[in-house]
């Protein structure tokens, strides 16, 4: 019985969350509240199954950026950058793509749209320019750059908590090779599909080049303290491996430095005011109903399932890893089918698997780049929706698929030639 209510829990939340009806933190919380009251586990157990370090780290990261935020540092990069191509529509796509990827490489995807989709539409809104073919490559470039780094993704981060020898340069040295080819040539794609409905009016842009952009910048203390203290952190985890600390460490002890230097400047409670909640307790929730399907033993099957299906062969579990999890986030918002694929990898090292890296590898870009594939597919994703939206500028969900899921594909492709060749050949010989 235990077993039936935890699946229908679940199945019922995931519904819930994917349609967005209701709010996912308060859906996924819920569900973990439902499993407590069906006694398919207990409290204890229940904290058990939340990955504390996780949460720490996003916690931490969110402290950072909401103090560094108010010195106006990151609009005044924006209006730099557009200024810098003197206005141009194509040179400003492609900058709009390498400052999204960049950025979502070393602040997180998430945190990365909040911050610039809001500017870009007013510069965009000045140059008379159509936006969805910039909020698409927004979107797009946020999950392909997120896909790179340890912080840059949700996913990422969870199964750089889940696997111990997994550092912040891991995620560079392995994922970042093939990335910078996907982003290249979504790029290429954007720009070829683009550059004759992106017209060049040189009056507005004249108007934008004389546009103040120091006026954004709040020129105080805090703007080195801040700057100062995230730059540190970022390098903190790259040195990661060798100054022998983890990095939720770092970011904790990097937004402790903070608070405290900004003190005078800033009252700390307005800073948590600011920390994105919903998205921590949907962490939190999300943890204890993939914990519902792991005490009742789904998630053993589900690994048994994938064994079976690949006769316990490395190379097939890796690629039948890539396209799941691609597809699959490409349908549903990635974050929860990470949180359920995780412990079905560790648990694949019980069927005689040793060296499953190529396996997390696989579930790393299928799900980061799997959010590409429609609106809903990441959570970068929604916040972009939700701010065009919010413009008058809304993004369709079957037109963005349109473009999202061949853009998918051809990544899923490139993964799999790059997958093949880097991790599974050698197993072949």
């Amino acid at each position: 019985m235990s077993t039936v209510l935890a699946i229908l829990i679940f199945t019922a939340s995931y519904i819930l969350i994917m349609t967005e009806k209701l709010n996912r933190a308060l859906v996924a919380v819920a569900g973990g509240v439902l499993l407590l009251m069906t006694k398919v586990y207990a409290w204890e157990e229940a904290f058990g199954f939340i990955d504390w370090e996780t949460v720490a780290l996003l916690f931490s990261m969110m402290v950072l950026v909401s103090i560094t935020k108010k010195t106006g540092i990151f609009s005044f990069m924006a209006v730099r950058l557009v200024q810098l191509v003197q206005g141009r529509p194509v040179p400003l796509l492609i900058v709009t793509g390498i400052f999204t990827a960049v950025g979502s490489a070393f602040l997180d995807n998430v945190t990365t749209v909040l911050l610039f989709v809001p500017v870009l539409l007013s510069l965009i809104d000045q140059l008379k320019l159509p936006a969805f073919p910039y909020l698409i490559t927004t979107i797009f470039s946020s999950n392909i750059g997120g896909t790179a780094t340890l912080i840059g993704d949700p996913p990422n981060i969870m199964i750089g908590q889940a696997v111990e020898h997994f550092s912040f340069v891991s995620f560079m040295y392995h994922l970042g090779p093939v990335v910078i080819v996907i982003f290249v040539v979504m790029m290429a794609g954007m720009i070829l599909l683009y550059r004759k409905r992106l017209v060049y009016d040189e009056a507005l842009a004249r108007r934008l080049m004389e546009r103040n952009a120091k006026a954004d910048l709040k020129v105080t203390p805090l703007l080195f303290q801040s700057v100062g203290v995230l730059l540190l952190t970022i390098t903190g985890f790259m040195m990661h491996p060798f100054i022998h600390m983890d990095i939720t460490t770092i970011a904790v002890s990097g937004a402790l430095l903070l608070l405290f230097l900004s003190e005078k400047e800033l009252d700390v409670e307005h800073v948590f005011q600011e920390v994105e909640w919903v998205t921590l307790f949907f962490f939190m929730g999300l943890f204890m109903l993939v914990g519902g399907l792991e005490t009742v033993g789904v998630i053993d099957e589900m690994a048994r399932g994938m064994v079976w299906l690949s006769g316990g062969d490395l190379p097939v579990t890796a690629m039948v890893m890539l396209w799941s999890a691609g597809i699959l986030s490409g349908v549903v918002d990635n974050i929860p089918f990470v949180a359920a694929m995780i412990p079905v990898v560790q648990e694949l090292q019980g069927y005689g698997m040793m060296n499953v890296d190529p396996v997390w590898w696989a579930l790393a870009l299928g799900a980061c780049l799997g959010g590409n594939g429609t609106l809903v597919g990441a959570s970068a994703n929604v916040v972009v929706a939700g701010l065009a939206a919010s413009h008058n500028k809304p993004i369709p969900f079957l037109k963005f698929s349109l473009y999202g899921f061949p853009v998918l594909l051809v990544s899923l492709l490139i993964c799999s030639v790059y997958i093949w060749f880097r991790y599974l050949l050698p197993f072949l010989s």
